[in-house]
């Protein structure tokens, strides 16, 4: 890892927890005491359907833990938290389910 000067990490950490303090406020401190038309509340239903899946599906299909090689137990998990998913319609008894089969298979494999 690099050194930085101590100045250097510190100016970054103060503007990125500005920058940070600035989205937020963008939004909240201007629009905190009004309603949303019903068409960005509707767009922002879409919002942790959208994320969710952009921060799980890289760890599926490219794995840092194995160098970013493909690893069947992690997408088997996967599609299992996805059936589950569909069928109990409960988040976390998806995950749960997920969670489980990835580790009863990593288990498997270490034997």
């Amino acid at each position: 890892m690099a050194e930085l000067a101590p100045g250097t990490l510190w100016f970054t950490i103060a503007a990125l927890g500005l920058g940070t303090y600035l989205i937020r406020f963008s939004f909240l401190g201007f629009l905190g005491g009004r309603t949303l038309p019903p068409l960005a509340l509707r767009l922002l239903r879409y919002v942790p359907v959208a994320v969710f899946p952009a921060l799980v599906a890289p760890q599926v299909l490219w794995p840092t833990a194995t160098g970013g090689e493909f690893d069947a137990p992690r997408l088997l998990a996967a599609l299992c938290t996805l059936l589950v998913g569909l069928w109990r319609r409960n988040v976390l008894l998806a995950l749960g389910a997920g969670l489980g089969l990835l580790l009863v298979l990593e288990l498997l494999r270490g034997l």
